[in-house]
């Protein structure tokens, strides 16, 4: 299955598509679909934008992206190794419009209640990967019996969010193209200091235009954005360099002023730096 900037075409007459994505990289437009998506991510790491949040996510994990959600999985470029990741796509209405309302399937009302922001699963991955790691050799009729256990699964689990907020209209693909530039130029300079001028330049539109598009689409300023995205990048140094001062990493992440950077890194992650590198 293709998937396009903010579409994702479905093949004729299926209701449940299985995808295995086996790559270097990730597909990594930002875009949307209906359908929502469920995902165990077997090989790889990387970045992954869902909503208006900012995630990592890693080899083990497994992610539900709710319907029309925009997201993007950014691999690392820096691991050899391809990335694998297994797939469900479906919507609450691949099977009937009564069929997730069926008193025997009720329970399953609250797995697309929290679908809606999306969400990663904390607990029982030991009973979902399996049930991913046989799709691939069963028919259709199976398949849809696995999905129904894993969202049982899912609704037995500890789960966190991954977005605060969704932007409920669908976007075109010129407004995914413009966003996804807009995405990309933060992910890659996001060391470096960043103008209002020169990203809304990126957009293609006035700075003041640019500044109601994005807060519009995300609930957040850009400048709120790329804070978080290097917060999440100072993340990933603490822990891969634990004797790295973090004054050091905070520095090579952007954050010119350490005292800003501390009330930034405490609001955003509800601890501060050395608390965060304490837990690893």
């Amino acid at each position: 299955m293709k998937i396009l900037p903010f579409k994702i075409p479905k093949p004729k007459n299926e209701a449940l598509v299985y995808q295995i994505d086996r790559e270097q990289v990730f597909y990594d437009q930002l875009h949307q679909h209906g359908e929502i998506q469920i995902s165990y991510v077997e090989k790889g790491a990387g970045s992954l934008i869902v909503g208006d949040s900012i995630n990592e996510y890693k080899a083990g994990d497994i992610l539900v992206i709710g319907s029309f959600i925009p997201h993007v999985f950014r691999s690392d470029t820096r691991i050899k190794e391809e990335s694998l990741m297994h797939t469900l796509f479906f919507d609450q209405d691949s099977f009937g419009k009564e069929f997730f309302h069926l008193t025997d399937l009720s329970s399953t009302q609250f797995f697309f209640k929290k679908s809606v922001f999306g969400m990663r699963i904390l607990s029982r991955r030991s009973k979902i990967i399996p049930l991913f790691n046989t799709l691939s050799h069963q028919n259709k009729v199976e398949q849809i019996a696995s999905l129904l256990l894993i969202i049982n699964q899912i609704n037995k689990s500890k789960t966190t969010p991954l977005s605060s907020f969704v932007y409920r209209k669908s976007f075109t693909d010129d407004e995914g193209k413009r966003m996804s530039k807009v995405y990309d130029y933060a992910m890659e300079r996001y060391r470096d200091p960043i103008t209002l001028d020169e990203i809304a330049e990126k957009a293609n539109m006035s700075k003041n235009a640019f500044c109601r598009y994005f807060k519009k689409r995300t609930n957040k300023t850009f400048f709120q954005f790329l804070i978080e995205i290097r917060i999440e990048n100072v993340c990933k140094l603490i822990i891969k360099n634990p004797e790295l001062p973090i004054a050091v990493i905070a520095e090579q992440c952007g954050f010119n002023n350490i005292a800003n950077f501390n009330r930034k890194f405490k609001a955003f992650k509800h601890c501060t730096p050395t608390q965060y590198r304490n837990q690893f």
